[in-house]
Formats: structure tokens, C-alpha cells, sequence
């Protein structure tokens, strides 16, 4: 009899029909078993309900053979109606199911190598545990059968080596207290991650790089450290707990526990333990080379294509237990038709190493040939150059690894400390790469070493024994038996083609924005006059609008006053203090600024004033960028609102008062004589109130923060940019370079004129 005669009438509850093998699986129940109906779990999400989103599954490509003109369905909610009763919920709170069930196909789980520890037993064995106690009561409502076909993986024999059966894994480990434990992981690290010394560490980390922006930004970078050590920590709690039992990973381990947990339910319901290897692209159905997302091998396959994995970590005869899902959904459906006994499990595997192994050279060798036909092209560069793997082993490659790591923390921590310059930021670039790169290969590495120098043969003698069995074209349509699977066409042909596809797709995508990139880059967006409020653009002095910094600028305020003997004493003070300047401007600036305007003891106000007007209005002038200048009148003509916000003191700024409706600048304090006192009138104006003095402006009054703008230069500066709908980063230090790049603001180079030199310092050199 074939499967479609001995299911029909079946009523089949299907788990993770919204995922990989269970879209496969409800593909072939519609197409190849139409006498089934389909009742699926499915939770909301968002504001679509479960019926919305199995409508929006059926509306994929490979269901709309089932429906339309010439079919007993006109669409796709039709089929749902006609085909599927879907019952909201999910494994964390499963719903009453109905009573008249006759087969339960459990295909959802979390399928990450690394999962959080309390996630990963939260669904494979606690929500299987639900799941099996509510088929369990819907059996008991009407004492009819349910057969329970649940889906594992071939991974659960763990770190063993050789033939592995079809049977029990042997194992002593009891599922209750790990899941208890594992449950209690996520307090525990939250509990450790808040403790004073964590804590201080985070917060440590993120002054060294946030300080100069601000407490406020310091305290954000430090909590979302502390939750980024959280999630690691969980991630590799459960990694270790999993090694050190004799699994892979969390993964393996959660559903090697999750079948104990089935086996204990096994004397109450026929049960079926389905266990697939590495399921990748389908060889026939729903069509040659279909996949859904990215599975095991393929980051691993576009990363070797792109010229990005300079060698593996296994072994070139080390088995690639590689499965087609329609295999498996095959095998599924095979074994759905059958009638375990209770208390005794049926086991399967499917899988492909001990008919048809694919061995890591092999693999290697049909990438590495499709990908030389079909290279990817990387435009100026031409087409990628493949590595050529030697397999030196695990210990080689993680060597290799451990010094590109090194390498790159060596050259980001000078990167940051020289003086930015467009290079130094292209460097940034080319370093961000690379420790990208780093990442990636860090990651699978470690997920993928274990798979990579595994050695198991996973026995399918009931698998192939279910293909035998199948009759008529059931053989063809059911397929289970990988031994006919062609691996170097698979892969060239099918495989490839399919996974490599929508990357094509993205990167001609990504090379047309790329290029509008290119030829605007540096290039603003038009300034936008705005009818319905008021708009603010608030500027950056140094190193924003002029090629200067604070030392530069009080040199240049100082010295004209002074003897030449002064100048000399003045000069040999700053050089010696400037190790010390440079430190103090890094940890805090306004410190820093304090520090410099301290300097300034004893100088008449009005003398600075006239100092400027007179000697340094023209050499100011000369430094302010002819960008910036443009920037600023296009802001006026669009009527908006002009403002410069600077640490500097506000005698240096009259020279650009022409071009500002607005001033901030740091105000020195005088004493009844007009005489400097050392001190300012207020704190300047850095970090974080700067974004503090913009908010408080626009409290209150018609400006339009979402719509204003804002130009700046360093990562102190950060608050202000993120205060404002339009942060331009101009000639940005390293810091704020990656900051701006990574919330995609504007960034752009403002020259100084070639005409004014760094080493000039007006009133001084002339005479």
C-alpha cells in the first residue's frame, strides 16, 4: 500500500512548520499526501496571528502549484482553509490540542550550535516536555492511539567515535537537574555580571573609550557590555557543561536530553525518534537546490568564495555527514506510516557517511571547482582568489588564528592613537574588515571544529529498510536512500548555484550603492528650509570648522603679548606638559581645558580681545575651511538658526561672529581689574553637555531636533551628533569614525586651505 493510502484520513499535528524541514515536510503533505490534514502550532507575531502568518507561509513560491487557476484552491487562504487548522501558541505555553490527533510531528527547536543554555532547554526538552504532556492528555480524552514522531539529530551520540546505532544513546545524565540547573544559569550570570568587581570592570572599559563623550555614555556602553558578557557567558556556560558530559554543544546536548524525555513518554504513546545529520539543499523537492536561509555549511561556502577562509580545521578523509532535506522529509513521511510498539522507540537515522560518504577533501575540491567557474567578482579587483587548503590540522589552524588576533589588537590600539588623518581613517576601515573577518572565522571555528574531526558512521539500516519498503513511484517521491545522491553534481550543480544565488543578487545591490556612494562621497544632503518649525545647525569649532586645537589656539593668544624671553619660557613649559596635556585630554576634557585656561592667569581681557581683532581675525580666517564656510551660509539662506559651540575661549571667536546667530564658548573669568583670573565664569561646554545645552535650547520653544543638524569632529562630540536627526562627523578621529559609520550618519572631509601653515603663529613669526 502506498503512504498515501495508509495516511489518508490522518489528521498530522506539525510543530515548526514555519521553519526549514517543517515547510518541507507540510510542502509534501499537501502535494504527495492528499488525503492528510494539517494541524500546526503556530505563534503570533507582531500583529499577525498564526492563521496569517501560515496564509503568508502559503503564499511562498513552492506552494503556488497547489492553488490557483486549474486547482481545487483559488488562493492561498483557501488552501489553509481546505488543508490546515492552525492553533496558536508555542512550545514556551502550548495550547489545548485537539482531541482527534492521530500523529504528532515535532519539528521545532532551537537549531543554534550555540544557544544560551537556558534557551536551549527551554525549547528541545522543557517544551517537548509540554508539548508530550498535552498529547498525551488529548489521547487520554478519547483512549485512541497517537503516534509521536519526534525529530532530533544525529549529533546526540556526542564526541563518541565509529558506528553508532539506531538505538539509545547510552548516557547517565539525568535530564531534570541539568534542566534545573541549566533553567537557573540565566540569574546566576545576571546575578555574577552585576557583582562590584564585574561591574568595575565594564565600567573601566567603557571610560577608556567613552570618557572624553561623558558619564551618560560611559554608563550605556557599560550596561550594554554587562549584557553582552551576559549573553556570552550563558552561551558558554552551555557549551561547557555540554563538553563536559561528552557533547558537541548546548545544542546536541539539549536534544540528546530531549530524547529522554521522549523515551519516558514512550509508554504511553507509539513513539518514532527521527534523527537527521547536516540537512542542507533539497536534490528534487520542493525543486533541485532549494533551501531556506543559511544552515551548517553555507557561512562556511560564501566565506571560501569570497576569498575569506584561508583553511578548515579537519581532516581531508574526516566524513561530511551532508543530508538533502528532501531525504529527510521523505524518511519522515516513511516513517509517520508506521506503528511502534509502546514502551519500545523506533530510531532512524538519516543520514548519508555509511552508504555514500562525502569525506572534507572531497567537499573542498566540488566548492572549491564550482566557485572557479563561478567566481565571485569583486569589480577593480577582478575575481576572488581561492585558498588553496592544505589541511594541517586543528592545532595549525587555530595558531594561524590566534596570531591574525593578535596582530590586529597590536595595530587597533596604535591605529587610535596617532593623529587622524583621512589614511589613518581608511586604515580604520581596512582594520574593521579584518576583525570582521577575524570574528567570523573565531566563531566557526569553534562552532565547527567538534563537526569537523568527528568521526562517526551513523548506521541507517531502518531508514534504507523503510526506502525498500516503499511502493511503486512512492520510491521516487519519498526518496530516503542518500546512496544514489551524486555529491560533486549536488554540490556544483544544485547546492552551490542555490546558496550563492541571493548573495549575487546582494552584491549587485551592493556595487550600484557602492558606487552612488563613491561618486558622493564628501558630498551633503541638501539643506531642506523647513515651513513648520524651526531648525538649529549647531558647529563644532576646532577641527570641525578650523584646522587647530586648543594648545594651538592659546599659543596663538598668549605669545603676541609676551618678550621674546617669555615666549621662549612659554614655549619649553608647554613642550614639557604636553605628555601630560595629551593624557589629560583623552580621560577628560573639560580637565584638559581647565588645565590649559589656567595659563591665561594675569592676561587682560581687553588686550586678548584687541590681540584677536588686530593680529589673528586674518590667520583664523585663513584656517577656516571654505567647506564649512559654504555649509554654514547654505543653513542661513534655508533660514535656519546658526550656532557655534566650543571649548574655546570666547575672545578667539570673534572672527567668525559674521557667520553665527549664536555663540557658546568658554568664558574667562576677570577680576575688578579686567585682569584673567585663570579660571572660567562656567564649565565648558564639552561631552555631553553639549548635547545637554542643545535639548535645553529647543525645550520649550518650536525647534525641531529631529530635523536639525549638527557638525563635529571627536568622539567627545558623540552626545551632541546623537542629539540631532541630521549628526554630520567631519574629518572624524578613529573613534567617532566607527561610530558614525555604524549608525550610518554622514561623514565628510572639510580641507583647510594649503596657504596656512601649522607652524605659523601669527604676531610672532612676522617680527
Amino acid at each position: 500500500m502506498r503512504l498515501a493510502d495508509k495516511l489518508d484520513g490522518k489528521k498530522v499535528l506539525v510543530t515548526g512548520v514555519t521553519g526549514f524541514v517543517g515547510e518541507a515536510l507540510l510542502h509534501r503533505m499537501i502535494g504527495d499526501l492528499p488525503g492528510t490534514t494539517v494541524v500546526a502550532i503556530i505563534r503570533p507575531k507582531g500583529s499577525l496571528k498564526g492563521t496569517d502568518r501560515m496564509a503568508q507561509l502559503l503564499r511562498k513560491d513552492i506552494f503556488k502549484p497547489f492553488y490557483g487557476e486549474g486547482t481545487p484552491y483559488a488562493d492561498a487562504e483557501a488552501l489553509t482553509a481546505a488543508r490546515v487548522q492552525v492553533v496558536e501558541g508555542d512550545l514556551s505555553d502550548v495550547p489545548e490540542l485537539p482531541t482527534d490527533l492521530d500523529i504528532v510531528v515535532h519539528c521545532a527547536g532551537d537549531v543554534s550550535f550555540d544557544p544560551p543554555i537556558h534557551e536551549a532547554f527551554t525549547t528541545n526538552v522543557l517544551g517537548t516536555k509540554s508539548l508530550l504532556e498535552r498529547i498525551d492528555e488529548s489521547r487520554a480524552a478519547d483512549g485512541h492511539s497517537i503516534h509521536y514522531v519526534h525529530i532530533s539529530t544525529a549529533y546526540t551520540a556526542g564526541r563518541r567515535r565509529g558506528a553508532i546505532p539506531e538505538a539509545p544513546v547510552e548516557h547517565t545524565v539525568d535530564w531534570r537537574s541539568e534542566a534545573a540547573a541549566g533553567m537557573e544559569m540565566k540569574s546566576r550570570i545576571e546575578g555574577m555580571s552585576r557583582s562590584a568587581a564585574m561591574l568595575t570592570k565594564f565600567r573601566k572599559d567603557s571610560e577608556k573609550l567613552h570618557r572624553r563623550a561623558g558619564h551618560l555614555t560611559a554608563a550605556a556602553d557599560t550596561e550594554r557590555r554587562r549584557n553582552e558578557w551576559v549573553a556570552k557567558k550563558l552561551v558558554e556556560t552551555g557549551t561547557e557543561r555540554a563538553r563536559s558530559l561528552g557533547w558537541t554543544d548546548c545544542y546536541t546536548f539539549t536534544k540528546a536530553l530531549g530524547e529522554r524525555v521522549v523515551e519516558e513518554f514512550a509508554a504511553k504513546l507509539p513513539t518514532s525518534i527521527v534523527r537527521p545529520a547536516i540537512i542542507e539543499s533539497a536534490v528534487q523537492s520542493p525543486h533541485p537546490g532549494w533551501i531556506e536561509g543559511f544552515k551548517m555549511a553555507e557561512p562556511l561556502i560564501l566565506a571560501y568564495g569570497r576569498g575569506e577562509l584561508p583553511e578548515f580545521p579537519a581532516s581531508p578523509d574526516s566524513v561530511v555527514e551532508i543530508i538533502p532535506v528532501d531525504h529527510v522529509v521523505g524518511a519522515i513521511c516513511a516513517v509517520m506510516a508506521t506503528e511502534p510498539e509502546l514502551s519500545k522507540p523506533e530510531y532512524y537515522h538519516v543520514s548519508s557517511g555509511a552508504r555514500n560518504p562525502l569525506t572534507f577533501e572531497q567537499l573542498y575540491a566540488g566548492v572549491r571547482a564550482y566557485f572557479s567557474k563561478h567566481p565571485f567578482d569583486l569589480g577593480e579587483r577582478g575575481a576572488v582568489r581561492l585558498p588553496v587548503w592544505k589541511f594541517p590540522g586543528g592545532d595549525s589552524v587555530e595558531s594561524m588564528l590566534r596570531y591574525g588576533e593578535k596582530a590586529h589588537t597590536i595595530a587597533d590600539k596604535i591605529i587610535t592613537t596617532v593623529p587622524r588623518s583621512e589614511r589613518v581613517r581608511k586604515y580604520a576601515r581596512e582594520l574593521d574588515v579584518q576583525k570582521r573577518r577575524l570574528d567570523f572565522l573565531r566563531r566557526y571555528m569553534d562552532l565547527y571544529s567538534e563537526y569537523a574531526q568527528a568521526e562517526l558512521q551513523f548506521i541507517d539500516d531502518n531508514v534504507l529498510a523503510l526506502h525498500n519498503a516503499l511502493e511503486g513511484d512512492d520510491q521516487e517521491k519519498f526518496a530516503c536512500d542518500t546512496s544514489v545522491v551524486d555529491w560533486q553534481y549536488y554540490l556544483q550543480e544544485l547546492h552551490c548555484p542555490s546558496v550563492t544565488e541571493s548573495m549575487r543578487r546582494l552584491d549587485v545591490v551592493r556595487k550600484k550603492r557602492n558606487k552612488a556612494l563613491a561618486e558622493n562621497a564628501g558630498v551633503l544632503k541638501k539643506v531642506q528650509p523647513s515651513e513648520d518649525a524651526e531648525i538649529i545647525a549647531a558647529f563644532d569649532m576646532d577641527g570641525t570648522l578650523l584646522s587647530s586645537n586648543v594648545i594651538e589656539t592659546y599659543l596663538w593668544m598668549r605669545l603676541p603679548e609676551l618678550d621674546s624671553h617669555q615666549r621662549v619660557g612659554e614655549l619649553g613649559a608647554m613642550l614639557r606638559k604636553l605628555p601630560k596635556l595629551i593624557s589629560a585630554e583623552r580621560k577628560d576634557r573639560g580637565t584638559f581645558l581647565r588645565t590649559i585656561y589656567r595659563r591665561y592667569e594675569g592676561a587682560d581681557l581687553e588686550e586678548l580681545n584687541q590681540i584677536v581683532d588686530e593680529v589673528l581675525a586674518e590667520h583664523v580666517l585663513e584656517r577656516l575651511s571654505g567647506d564649512a564656510v559654504r555649509r554654514i551660509r547654505e543653513h542661513r539662506a534655508a533660514g535656519h538658526k546658526t550656532i557655534l559651540i566650543t571649548g574655546a575661549v570666547r575672545p578667539l571667536t570673534r572672527p567668525l561672529e559674521p557667520l553665527f546667530d549664536e555663540i557658546v564658548a568658554a568664558e574667562l573669568a576677570v577680576d575688578d581689574r579686567g585682569r584673567c583670573t585663570g579660571y572660567l565664569s562656567g564649565p565648558p561646554l564639552v561631552g555631553e553637555s553639549r548635547a545637554a545645552w542643545i535639548k535645553h535650547r529647543a525645550r520649550g520653544t518650536n525647534i525641531d531636533l529631529s530635523k536639525s543638524y549638527a557638525y563635529a569632529d571627536s568622539h567627545s562630540d558623540l552626545p551632541m551628533l546623537a542629539a540631532v536627526g541630521n549628526p554630520v562627523a567631519v574629518s572624524p578621529d578613529v573613534s567617532l569614525f566607527r561610530a558614525a559609520r555604524a549608525a550610518r550618519w554622514q561623514i565628510v572631509d572639510w580641507k583647510t586651505p594649503t596657504t596656512s601653515s601649522r607652524l605659523e603663529i601669527p604676531g610672532v613669526n612676522a617680527r
